[in-house]
């Protein structure tokens, strides 16, 4: 089992920056694909960009691509989210996710996550 804590959000200025953090205690973090997903007020959680257990593979949505970056330091038991470019419409919680899967295939679907953080409110003003 996987224990997920985020951290790194707040307020920031639309173009500005942020860096997530999602620490994962437990056994065997490093064979887990881990992912980021949002979920704004009023709106279904929705898939921002996922990792590979090695860090080899990665996906991102749509409207992330070249602004946001996902990494995984195993070493360090922790996975990252860094914002750039932040626009208005990034306003959500934002949740990592862990899924035992210990090939390079990536999966931007929510059920296939088996252990969910708490979740870390980014909100971006104009």
């Amino acid at each position: 089992q996987v224990q997920l804590v985020e951290s790194g959000g707040g307020l920031v200025q639309a173009g500005g920056s942020l860096r997530l953090s999602c620490e994962g205690s437990g056994r065997s973090f490093r064979s887990y694909a881990m992912a980021w997903f949002r979920q704004a007020q009023g709106r279904e959680r929705e898939f921002v960009a996922a990792i590979s257990w090695s860090g080899a593979s990665a996906r991102y949505a749509d409207p992330v691509k070249g602004r946001f970056t996902i990494s995984k330091d195993n070493a360090k038991n922790t996975a990252y989210l860094q914002m750039d470019s932040l626009k208005h419409e990034d306003t959500a919680v934002y949740y990592c996710a862990a899924d035992y899967r210990l090939n390079q295939i990536v999966s931007i679907h929510r059920d296939d996550y088996d252990y969910w953080g708490q979740g870390t409110q980014v909100t971006v003003f104009s």
